[in-house]
Order: C-alpha cells, then structure tokens, then sequence
C-alpha cells in the first residue's frame, strides 16, 4: 500500500510513478521516466542555463529563477550551480540568496559545492570558502579539479601562502589532480604571486602538459622580477608563440630599461606575422620612449595608425604616445597628438602634464591642469605628483604648497609618499631645508629613500653636509647597496671642503665593494643609429674628429668668458686635472658629435644622460647654444635642459 507521503510526492511530481513487480508480500514503487521525457528535462535544463548565460541583472537572474521553481527544478544542481555562478559574477553577496538557495537542495554534488565556494573565494571571506570546503569533505563528497582552482585562486588574490600550500598538498594525497592543466595553472599564478618563484618553476617543470598560459605566467613573472635571461629562455622554449606571449617580452623588456631589447622583439614578432594590439604598441612605445630617439618615435606612431590604433581615437596609444614624444625632447609634437585625440581621460591629460613639468614649462603643466578640473575629468595621484613637479621644476613653493594642501580637500586625492618626495624636493630645491626636514618628521606615513633622498640632493645643492648626514643616515638603512646616495654625501662633503669625509665616505664605498654607473650620454644619428659617450672615453671610430671638434668649441667658449666650474669635480685633485675630467664630460662629447653629424642651419641637437648634468657641463651648453646658434636639448634623469641663445629653460633651477 502506497503511503501519505508517497502519494502526496506523486501527486506534485510532473514525472509519473509506475508499480515494479512484487517482492514477497511487499509492494515496491519504483519512478519510471519515459526516454523522451528525460529528453524534455534535459533541453529544460539546458534552456535555463543558456537564459542564466544571457542575464546581466539580479532582476532577470531572479525570474529565471522563479521558472526553475515553477518547473520543478530546485534541486537540479547543474542549473542551479549556474545560478549560483551567475550571482557571484553580478557580484551578490553569498549570503543570504545564494546561500539559501545552496542549503535547500537536499543532495548536493560536487558543483554546486563549488559554485558557493568560488563565490566566497571571490568575494571573501576567504576562510568561508575553507570551512565550506571542509564541511564538503565531511560529507563525504571529494572535490573537483574547479573546486581546488577556486580555492587557490582565492589564496592568490590575497597572498595566503601558507593556505595554499595545504591545498597544493590537498590536491596531491587526494590523487587525480597532479596532471590536472588548470589546477597547475593557478599553483604558478599562486606561488609566483606570493613571491616563491621558484616553486612556481618547480611546479611548470613537473607540469606533463602545458598551454599558452602555463609559460607566459611564469614569463611575466621572470619579466617582473628583472631576470629577463630567464624569460627569453623560457620564451624560446614556448612550442606556440601567441600575441599574450609576445607582448610580455616586449613588456618585459621595456619595463626593466632594455629598450633596444624590446624593438627587437617587436621586430621580430612582425616578421613572424603575429598581429599587434594596444598593450603591445604601448610596450613598444615606452621602449622608445627610453631611447629618446626622433626617428624610433615617428616610426612606432606610424605602426600604430598601420594597425589601425591611430591616437585620435585609441586614448591608450594617444597617451603611451604624449610620453613618448615628451621623453624625446619634442614637446610641440606631444601636444599635436594631445590635441588630435577626440577622447582625453585622466591618462591623457597626466602625460600631457607632466610632460610639460619635465620640460620647465610650469605654467602650460598648470594651466592645463585648471582646464582640466574644468571638465568632467577628475585628477588622479599622477596628475598632481605632475603639477607639484611643475612647481618644484620652477620654485612655485607657495603654489605647490596650495596644491598640495587641496588635493584632498577638493579632489579626494589622498597625498602618498610619492607626493611627499616631491613637496621635499620643491622646499629642498628653493633652500629651504630645515621646514622640508620638519614635513618629513610629520608625514603620516613612513618615509621612503624616495623622500630622503630628495632631501640629500638638496643638501647637496645647497653645501648643507649637516642634514645630509641626517638623510644619508637612513638611506645607508633603506638602500645599504645604492651607491649613488654614498656618492651624493661625498659631493657635499666636497662641496663643504670637508675632504677627511670624503675620504671617509669613499673608504665605506670600498669596503662594501659598491660600483657606480658610469656617466653616459647617447645621441641619434644618421638612420636613427644611438651613439653612446661615457665620460673621458674616447674609443669612438671618430674620436679624433670629435676631440678636434670640442677643442674648437671650448675655445670660442673661452674667448666669450668660459672657464670651467672646478667644484663640479668632487676630488681632492690638481685645479690641471680636474680641467681635463670636465672636458670630457660624456655629454660635452655627444654634443661634439651632435656638431659633427647634423646640419648647421639651425637645426636642433638632443641628447639623452643617464646621470643628472652636472653644473659645468650645464653653463657649457648654455654657452654652445649661443655661439653656435642652435638649440641644444639634454634630457638627463631628472628633467629635460632646453639651452637656447645662452639661456636653459630650467632658469638655472635644476
């Protein structure tokens, strides 16, 4: 005999409930479900998850919903997994909807445990995801290869390694998951997130089948952590080369400072055919950028527009480009191209600024700056590290004070310490050192080598070996292997006359066995060839040319008054040999070469520094220009120097 119960279920079950046959005197009732109506329920099922695939709004995933339970289908875990999944993607929170709607299904499978456990992984808490995980593995029920992904990822969005390690050793004492694509997938992505490089390379090496995202994840990795030898070995390696794994060598190389590098790479990813895309252009642009050279500079804009990413309608080029043509010493052309763009967002306008800042023209970077609060475009943290470069390039301290006293007041633009290295550097610059010690003493946050050392170039500028020994103090803790901070306390003491500290200083250097970076200046030549000088080198296929044309140069120089800044020269030396250090300068002997290569007739010399210029080489482009009649650039690792009829844009204020 049928029961209530059973009978109540049939009468509310759309499937029909058929008699078995007997079993002794008991009376068994088994469901029977035609062929062709399981047909219907699974094109039913399949239907509601295209319909969820399709929804865009809580509103449209909620009527799906509504059908699922008027069909008779709250307890199909594979549309309803799809729900769940769609919840989490409209970004609703886990609890309570999604959550109720998990808990009312009576035999959950391993989907729909996942479905509620990635939504947590994403959303957080990240230890709910863990104790759902937990109660799923109490029940009996193991875990699927998206269960264990979902965790992971989870881990590496928040860096807890430690989590992940139990779950990488989850996945291995479960078994089936060790030649799991995905699963290993995202153990790189964890342990290459959470700084254990080396055991997301353990885990590729192990990997018995590898995709496309398997080596560029570790590429991009390499890339980040400076080794590009690793990435190119890895690169070569790749089976198929896509546009991802393209685009992060050029990256890559760009991004840690090896711009002939990275146009290679372009270079040869053109020739192997592989289509380009913005991400790319804006690598190969940056790397240009570096270069600084004219001709590097049209040609990628060309590319650019051959691809179709002209910068009048793609605001990502158009920006990568209004650096690049800033970096490059041509600032008329950086602003044609802001200009031209038909859409300009916060980027745009950030690089058109501090393009100007770096170039000393203060009041362009702020008057844009005032038409650009005018627009719907709000300022972001670039923006103003941009106009307080302005201020600091010019020594606006009061304006630079104002802007730095509203921009949180009116643009909720919190200062940073990247802000802060630039308010030290303004009050540094203009001398006044003792309130730019007292900013640092009242930062809300701890101060970086950035802001220190801001505030060591001051000292050095202004002979003050007294706060330098406070700044360099605390870099020798931040940056105990940067030899240029050991080399600007030098400086002052050289500066002050204090030669015992110098010695002392250059003793320290010697124990540590700290190299500096040589002086170094390029220049473009013919066919866009980069000629590099490094100071008193004269190993040049032209070096006699070159030496016959500075020696021409420095005595019209002398005959208008030139005589050599010998403090510029921090060794306790004979005033002979300092002269002959200074004229051989590598940026006196790129200019020389600059005299050699280009045309006469007015044209502009532009020359790319490693170093800052110091203040000798700085008043003898001041003097070229004038005696030679033509502008001469020099873009150093500060700023760019516009030296025209004897006069540097900077104002002498560098």
């Amino acid at each position: 005999m049928v029961s209530v119960a059973r009978k109540l279920i049939a009468s509310r079950n759309p499937i029909p409930i058929s008699r078995s046959c007997e079993l002794g005197n008991q009376e068994a009732l088994q469901p029977f479900v035609p062929f062709s109506r399981l047909q219907e329920t699974k094109l039913l099922e399949s239907h509601l998850v295209s319909l969820l695939d399709n929804c865009s709004s809580l509103i449209q995933i909620k009527q799906v919903h509504a059908h699922v339970i008027r069909r008779g289908l709250v307890q199909c875990c594979y549309v309803l997994a799809k729900l769940l999944r769609m919840l989490t993607k409209i970004n609703v929170p886990m609890d309570p909807y999604p959550r109720l709607v998990f808990h009312q299904v009576e035999y959950r499978n391993p989907f729909l445990w996942t479905a509620l456990i990635r939504g947590y992984s994403i959303q957080g808490p990240l230890k709910e995801a863990v104790r759902l995980y937990n109660a799923m593995r109490r029940e009996g029920i193991s875990p699927v290869s998206f269960t264990l992904t979902a965790l992971l990822k989870g881990c590496s969005d928040e860096l807890e390694l430690n989590l992940g390690r139990q779950i990488h050793c989850q996945g291995i004492k479960l078994g089936g998951f060790c030649k799991d694509l995905f699963v290993h997938n995202i153990l790189i992505d964890m342990y290459v997130k959470c700084g254990w490089l080396d055991c997301g390379r353990k885990v590729f090496d192990d990997m018995s089948e590898r995709d496309v995202i398997s080596w560029t994840s570790l590429i991009v990795a390499y890339s980040k952590t400076g080794d590009m030898a690793a990435a190119a070995e890895l690169f070569e390696r790749m089976p198929v080369k896509d546009l991802i794994a393209w685009t992060a060598m050029v990256s890559g190389f760009a991004q840690n400072a090896k711009p002939r590098e990275a146009l290679e790479f372009f270079h040869r990813m053109q020739s192997e055919g592989v289509e380009t895309d913005e991400l790319t252009l804006v690598g190969v642009i940056s790397a240009c950028a570096q270069l600084g050279a004219a001709k590097y500079a049209n040609w990628v804009r060309d590319v650019a527009e051959g691809y179709g990413f002209g910068p009048a309608n793609h605001v990502m080029v158009g920006s990568a480009l209004i650096d690049m043509y800033s970096k490059c010493g041509n600032l008329e052309e950086a602003y044609k191209v802001f200009e031209k763009m038909n859409e300009k967002n916060v980027f745009s306008y950030s690089s058109m600024i501090v393009g100007f800042a770096m170039h000393g023209c203060a009041n362009a970077a702020l008057d844009l700056f005032e038409q650009m609060v005018k627009t719907e475009v709000k300022p972001n943290k670039v923006t103003f590290i941009g106009v307080l470069m302005a201020c600091t390039h010019a020594g606006l301290v009061e304006r630079g004070r104002h802007l730095f006293d509203i921009m949180e007041k009116h643009y909720g633009v919190e200062p940073s310490v990247e802000h802060y290295a630039c308010m030290i550097d303004l009050l540094g610059r203009a001398g006044q050192l003792e309130e730019a010690l007292e900013l640092i003493k009242a930062m809300p946050m701890e101060p970086n080598s950035g802001v220190w050392g801001a505030l060591l170039g001051a000292c050095r500028i202004h002979g003050n070996p007294d706060i330098a020994e406070v700044a360099a103090s605390r870099l020798f803790e931040l940056e105990p292997d940067s030899i240029g901070n050991y080399v600007l306390l030098a400086n002052t003491y050289a500066s002050a006359g204090r030669w015992e500290d110098v010695l002392g200083v250059r003793k320290l250097i010697k124990q540590k066995l700290l190299r500096k970076d040589p002086s170094r200046s390029w220049i473009e030549g013919k066919n866009g060839v980069i000629h590099e000088f490094y100071a008193g080198d004269m190993t040049h296929p032209n070096s006699k040319e070159i030496k016959e044309a500075l020696e021409d140069l420095i005595g019209r120089l002398k005959s208008h008054g030139y005589e050599p800044n010998l403090s510029s020269v921090p060794y306790d030396l004979s005033e002979e040999h300092k002269r002959r250090i200074l004229l051989t300068h590598s940026e006196k002997l790129a200019l020389a070469y600059g005299l050699l290569i280009t045309d006469s007739a007015g044209s502009t010399i532009r020359i790319m520094k490693n170093l800052r210029i110091c203040e000798d080489c700085h008043s003898f482009m001041c003097g070229a220009s004038q005696i030679i009649g033509r502008e001469i650039i020099v873009r150093d690792n500060k700023r760019f120097h516009h030296f025209r009829n004897g006069v540097c844009s900077c104002g002498n204020f560098w």
